[in-house]
Parts: C-alpha cells; structure tokens; sequence
C-alpha cells in the first residue's frame, strides 16, 4: 500500500507540475498564501492576510488586498473559512470588493506515507459584478530533517455574465527551515500565466496559554517577468484558538 501510494503520488505531482508551469490564477498575480495540508481538531481561528502589489508600470499605482476571515474545524479531516476581501489602489479608495468561502481536506496522517496530502477547495463571488471564480487544489507536504517543502497546485474556473468563463492553473512552492517555532525562514516561489515571482519569507507562532496561540507571515516576492509585479508583500496575522 505504502509503495503503491509512493508511486502514484509521483506520478500525480509531476502531471500537476507539467499543468501548473503554463497558466494562472484569476488573470492576475497568484501570489497570496501557502496552504499546509493539515486540520487541528476543535480549532477556531481569526485570519487577517494582506497582498500589497508594487508595479512601476500600473497607471493605478500600488494594488492593496485585505482579507478578513473566521474558520473553525468540523472534524479532524475538515476545516471551513469565510473570508470579506477588500481592496484599494491608488485611484481607489478601500472598499469590500468580493466575498469567499474554502474548505480544506486533510487526505492523509501526518507521516502515514512519503509525503502529506490535502485538498483545498475556494469559491469566490465579486460583490459588484456577475462574476466568479471556483477552484481545487492539492496540497503536499515533505520533511527532510529540520526542512519542509510544500506545493499548492490549483486548478480554477473563472464564471459569470460579465467575463469570460475560462480554466487556469497556478503553482505555489514554499520550502522552510524550522529554526524554532518562533522563527522560520523560508523561501516562496508562485507560477501562472500572469505570475512568476520568487521570493523571501518569514514565519513564526507565539503560544499564548490554554490552545491558544498567535501566527505570523511576512514575505517579499520579487517579479521574475514582466507580467508580475515588480514587488509583492504578503502578510498574514492569525490567532488561534
């Protein structure tokens, strides 16, 4: 069974792979989170991500996202978001532009087989506008000592009166350092057909007593081509509990 898995699993990452390096997220940057395929029993959480792109070449200046979430688990396999994202450049001012909801499968044990698997699935609606965007990923994750790599693999379907349907795919790679679980070094490259950026990240938790306990990410990535944004910060605040 063990080996079996070892080599469909494979087999299943490099035809993502094979997908994922010719297309992307939205017919925008696909730079945002990277998701870990794990679920934590009786777990509530309050989320607050931020995207800030920098492009030279934008008339509208600097593209800021805001999201705000609430999630909880349902089961030790299940875990559920909502999220109201807001957004701003410099020709408009910040305002709710869209509404999402996720769900997040945990496939695997950790450690049952060479690497964890999950499932990520995301609806969002825009506020103002007929239009929408349905996508699934998988989500796998590796440890090799004190290091740990993980893959998002997405596949999305734009929908809706005001746009044109269509499929994409995107690809998100982080590999980490565990230094302590106050500090993590790591590295992040996204890939879609309007993105390809790489770039580095710093994550860490603070324990605050009783299940509780704070998240941070801060991560700076760099545009690779011309269609990405000279420069991407991302940052997410989480507390747990």
């Amino acid at each position: 069974m063990s080996k079996q898995m070892h080599g469909y699993g494979w087999q299943l990452i490099a035809g993502f792979l094979l997908c994922a390096t010719g297309a992307a997220m939205a017919d925008g940057s696909a730079i945002d989170k990277i998701y870990h395929p794990y679920v934590q029993p009786q777990e509530r959480e309050i989320e607050l991500r931020t995207v800030i792109e920098k492009n030279a070449n934008s008339p509208a200046g600097d593209q800021r996202t805001l999201r705000l979430g609430y999630g909880q688990s349902f089961t030790d396999r299940w875990f559920g978001e909502v999220y109201l994202i807001g957004s701003a450049n410099d020709e408009d001012s910040f305002h709710l532009s869209a509404f999402e909801i996720e769900a997040l499968w945990q496939l695997t044990e950790q450690g049952e087989f060479f690497a964890d698997w999950g499932m990520l699935f995301e609806l969002e609606k825009e506020k103002n506008n007929n239009a929408a965007e349905a996508s699934a990923a998988v989500l796998v994750e590796k440890e090799w000592g004190r290091w740990t790599g993980t893959a998002n693999i997405y596949g999305i379907y734009e929908f809706g009166s005001e746009i044109d349907n269509e499929f994409e795919t995107a690809l998100g790679l982080q590999a980490r350092y565990r230094r302590s679980r106050h500090f993590e070094p790591a590295i992040e490259l996204y890939k879609g057909e309007d993105t390809f950026g790489i770039g580095p990240v710093l994550l860490g938790s603070h324990p605050l007593g009783s299940g509780r306990q704070l998240r941070w990410e801060a991560g700076l990535i760099f545009g690779a081509d011309s269609d990405t944004p000279d420069q991407v910060f991302r940052g997410l605040l989480e507390y747990e509990f």
